[in-house]
């Protein structure tokens, strides 16, 4: 089967991670040949990177600068990782993903999304997910479950009308894609979020072997 790229997307508390790590367990045992990655980070560079963005020293942090540092490790990732493991026949999950700049830094950084759109075809050329798994999660209930987090980052600690913004963009984006762009409930408890994952990868994956 050839190489596929499914990205999770979702705000804080949606449980991306969780479920990423869920649906790894159920495709190893199905012997599926899987890389796990994620956004920012995901090279040795991007991992750098990524510390500067989530940084809560870095509160003077421009948008634009955090949308080209953003691409700056996509870009790495790509040619480093995702790329090749794609032609070697792999099934990429990656935590965040092109949607995720659309969402934080366009939608909710207020930055234009016909720019923001350029820049990250320039990155990652004709390289989109062949799934996107959008975990939809209330605003409040989401924050109210990153509040026990030992350690919050810089983006765990904007308002909440920010989350608003950026889940609306979200929802923007699989309404412009729904084929692509599935959205999982995720205000459900972790089974009843994985049992939809899983029910719509293994559709998408029956798909591609035929």
């Amino acid at each position: 089967m050839k190489g596929c790229l499914i990205t999770f997307e979702g705000i804080e508390g949606s449980g991306k991670s969780t479920q990423l790590a869920r649906l790894v367990s159920t495709l190893k045992k199905n012997d599926c040949n899987v890389l796990v990655t994620r956004e920012p980070g995901g090279t040795q560079l991007g991992e750098r990177i990524r510390d500067i963005l989530l940084d809560t020293r870095h509160h003077q942090m421009t948008p634009k600068t955090e949308v080209l540092l953003y691409l700056a490790s996509r870009m790495q990732h790509l040619q480093e990782v995702i790329l090749p493991a794609l032609d070697q026949g792999q099934i990429v999950l990656c935590d965040r993903f092109s949607e995720a700049t659309l969402a934080y830094q366009g939608y909710g950084r207020q930055l234009p999304l016909t720019q923001i759109r350029q820049l990250n075809r320039y990155v990652t050329g004709q390289q989109v997910p062949n799934l996107t798994l959008l975990l939809d999660v209330e605003v409040r209930r989401g924050l109210r479950r990153i509040r026990s987090r030992p350690l919050r980052d810089r983006l765990d600690q904007e308002k909440m009308q920010f989350y608003q913004k950026v889940r609306q963009g979200y929802l923007q984006m699989a309404r412009q894609s729904p084929r692509r762009i599935v959205v999982i409930n995720a205000n459900e408890n972790i089974r009843k979020v994985a049992a939809q994952i899983h029910q719509v990868v293994e559709t998408f994956l029956k798909k591609r072997s035929r």
